[in-house]
């Protein structure tokens, strides 16, 4: 009879035992199937300043819940000190993995060093940052800024191929000294300068949003009355500003041409409807290459240091013909 508990009290301990091995607590939980513990990521977002951002949030939380990772989530409002705020939060939690879109280029190598010394991966996401040590951060997800800028330059030199008159060109930045804005101002010009009829008599900062767009371009038609083209660095800034150019009695796309970068439907819309003249596209749908990068950085495996999403460009009628099936 002892020898039978004694049997039955063995069975039972090793039971329990497999039981406590195979769940590990709700944090190593696989949830996605491929036999992966759950992964925790903090994610740094540079706010909610448009369409563009809008949609690059969702994405990135639809991609995580579909790959089983568990997302902590916090909206910088496009302030610098917030997100190294809630990336020395996501180190204090001990995330497996942390990502961020920049809100400027510089200023991080001390909070990422914190990252790495606490070994903790991190992956840029949608911008870059301007450090030389290469090593606090895995990889740089996004699109190419530079080339952007240059797409839309040759479009410009394209419509403008025929005419020997003075361009006169201005410009809406986006944030200042974030990686967009710096680089597609620079592919932009690089295009352009050789052909001294292209002038830019006017480059001030939109901040990425559209009442900021539209309050620029209006100071912008108040200090020059004859303005041929505006770039502007994102949809919302362009969108923005064809209130204010409308506003002043003046048709966006003829008496204004009007270049843009993101194609979001609203802007998209807006090409339609030939407001907007060209588009160059950036698209904010990075979140299933991202939770794809987070595992393999988790796990330890290389990946490449730099990962460009495939873009495209838009004309009127391009615009027309894809605009039902826009996804943002």
């Amino acid at each position: 009879m002892f020898k039978r508990i004694s049997a039955l009290m063995l069975a039972g301990l090793t039971a329990m035992s497999m039981a406590a091995c195979g769940s590990g607590g709700s944090t190593s939980a696989n949830t996605d199937g491929g036999g992966d513990s759950t992964i925790t990521m903090g994610f740094s977002q540079v706010g909610a300043e448009s369409g563009w951002r809008t949609a690059n949030t969702k994405s990135v939380q639809d991609a995580a819940k579909n790959a089983g990772i568990t997302l902590k989530f916090s909206d910088a409002q496009q302030k610098q000190e917030n997100q190294i705020k809630a990336i020395r939060s996501y180190i204090q939690q001990k995330v497996d993995v942390i990502a961020f879109s920049p809100v400027v280029e510089s200023g991080w190598d001390t909070v990422l060093k914190e990252a790495q010394n606490a070994k903790i991966p991190v992956i840029l996401t949608d911008r870059a940052v301007d450090s030389k040590d290469t090593s606090l951060y895995k990889t740089f997800l996004g699109s190419d800024f530079v080339e952007e800028g240059r797409k839309a330059g040759k479009w410009l030199v394209e419509e403008y191929k025929d005419s020997t008159d003075p361009v006169k060109i201005v410009e809406l930045q986006g944030t200042t000294g974030s990686a967009p804005a710096n680089d597609r101002k620079a592919g932009f010009q690089e295009i352009i300068q050789p052909e001294s009829k292209f002038q830019i008599i006017a480059s001030q900062t939109g901040d990425f949003t559209r009442a900021k767009g539209k309050e620029v371009m209006e100071a912008f038609l108040k200090s020059h009355p004859d303005i041929d083209v505006l770039y502007a660095h994102n949809d919302d800034m362009g969108l923005g500003a064809i209130e204010a150019i409308e506003g002043a009695g003046k048709v966006p796309g003829k008496d204004i041409k009007i270049i843009t970068v993101d194609a979001v439907k609203d802007g998209m819309q807006a090409l339609a409807d030939g407001k907007i003249n060209y588009i160059v596209e950036c698209s904010p749908l990075l979140g299933p290459q991202l939770m794809d990068l987070a595992k393999k950085v988790v796990k330890g495996e290389q990946v490449q240091a730099r990962v460009v999403t495939e873009e495209t460009t838009f004309t009127q009628e391009q615009a027309k013909q894809v605009l039902s099936t826009r996804q943002y």
